[in-house]
This record gives structure tokens, sequence and C-alpha cells, in this order.
């Protein structure tokens, strides 16, 4: 994030789960991180062009999100292991989970 000029701030939390709760990220799209970016919910390993692509648009959505850690999504390079096929979503307000951008293997 910091390569494509983001400001970085980390607040280390003995609770993170109450941070998911507090942004309403829905519990099955739960992941390690969760940031705060222009007021939207950025939650797990969320390519940066993405996050990007969030904020130009400004679709009308809490966030975005990749659930669990799938091999191969940013920082979640790992040797030894093929890369998951990963899809980054939207979510809102009323519970709509969208499909933002789809990464294949």
């Amino acid at each position: 994030m910091e390569k494509n000029d983001f400001a970085i701030t980390i607040e280390e939390t003995l609770d993170i789960n109450k941070i998911k709760v507090d942004y309403q990220v829905p519990e099955q799209l739960y992941s390690c991180h969760t940031a705060i970016v222009n007021g939207y919910v950025i939650e797990g390993h969320v390519p940066t062009a993405e996050i990007i692509r969030l904020l130009e648009e400004k679709p009308n959505v809490i966030g975005i999100a990749v659930a669990d850690m799938p091999p191969g999504s940013p920082g979640m390079d790992i040797e030894g292991f093929e890369n998951d096929p990963y899809d980054v979503v939207t979510f809102s307000q009323d519970g709509t989970v969208e499909v933002f951008a789809s990464y294949p293997k």
C-alpha cells in the first residue's frame, strides 16, 4: 500500500472481531486484516488495484473484501503452494455481497 502512496496507520487491538462488527463486515467475509480507507472498509488481502478502483468509482457500499487468506492474494504468495482463484467482493448495508473483481489461479 505504501508503494502506491497510501499513508498507513496501524492500530493493534486484542479484539479484531469487534472492529469487524462495528464496521458491518459480514461474518462470512472475515479475514485477518481490516482497514478503513476514505470511509470504506477493506477486509483481508485485497489487491491495491481494487482499492484504487473502489476509491475512483465510489460505489454505494460499505467496503470490499477477500474472504479468508487465499494463496496468491497479496501477501499470500506461499512457496510450495499453488495459487487459488479468488474474488474481491463488495458488501452493502442491506447485506448484499457482489463480485467486484475475480482473480484466476
